[in-house]
């Protein structure tokens, strides 16, 4: 049987060995307790500070989305404008072409 040594400590997941009997003991020493403690709180002041910002990303991404649904209805009134332009120009244009026509014909 193949068995590699391993230079690094075993982790829960990932055990060093599989036998029991020749696992580490799962104790902790103060030094770890107290990393693990000043962890802990930095890790609750960092989701207290993130939980006091969401309402502002929710502002923010709300007031995006609707600057982009005012500019998508700004962009559709200038085309309705634009399309509204085409036809009377179109429009002018026959009659410009009748006038002429009958201009010619006289």
């Amino acid at each position: 049987m193949n068995t590699r040594r391993f230079t690094t400590p075993g982790t829960i997941d990932r055990p060093a060995t599989h036998d029991p009997m020749n696992q580490a003991p799962m104790t902790s020493s103060r030094l770890e307790q107290t990393a693990r403690t000043s962890d802990a709180m930095a890790s609750h002041q960092n989701r207290n500070h993130h939980m006091q910002l969401m309402p502002e990303a929710l502002a923010r991404a709300h007031m995006q989305q609707r600057m982009s649904e005012a500019e998508q209805e700004r962009r559709a009134s200038h085309l309705l404008a634009a399309r509204r332009l085409q036809r009377r120009a179109e429009r002018a244009s026959l009659r410009a072409r009748r006038a002429l026509a009958l201009a010619v014909m006289q």
